[in-house]
């Protein structure tokens, strides 16, 4: 299976810390302008799909054809400080742990240098077939090391 790097719009740096930018809209926001909670889960998934597809990883494809992919299994957030309406953000993704059938990351939100919020996933590799935990292929695990 090959896979190819597609453009993005984010950036991997030295440390193998995937940056993400992402607009607040007032669609994000609550009446004050301040963002909806659950709002920044979306923002994580976003930045985790980009990460991926600039390892070259379409999830679309591995889903459609192989019948594999990635799903959440265990989600932590810890909010420090609210995001509003218009703020230039960016969300980090880094994969702080990799086994065979999972992996670990850590996704913090920032306004410039201010935390807005960390979160911490685990992430199942799934066979769609039986619906169960599988070994990440060799040709991923190695793209994700």
């Amino acid at each position: 299976m090959a896979y190819e790097t597609a453009p993005i719009c984010g950036k991997l740096f030295a440390d193998k810390t995937f940056s993400f930018p992402i607009r607040i809209y007032y669609e994000d926001t609550d009446a004050g302008g301040i963002v909806y909670y659950a709002n920044y889960l979306r923002y994580a998934e976003r930045a985790r799909t980009e990460f991926l597809r600039h390892l070259g990883l379409n999830q679309q494809e591995m889903l459609a054809k192989q019948k594999i992919g990635f799903v959440v299994h265990n989600c932590s957030i810890t909010y420090k400080t609210p995001a509003k309406l218009d703020d230039a953000l960016n969300m980090t993704c880094k994969i702080t742990e990799l086994k065979g059938a999972s992996l670990k990351m850590e996704q913090k939100l920032y306004r410039q240098d201010t935390l807005i919020c960390n979160i911490e996933v685990t992430l199942v590799f799934l066979s769609l077939n039986n619906m169960r935990p599988s070994k990440i292929p060799p040709e991923i695990f190695n793209l994700l090391q």
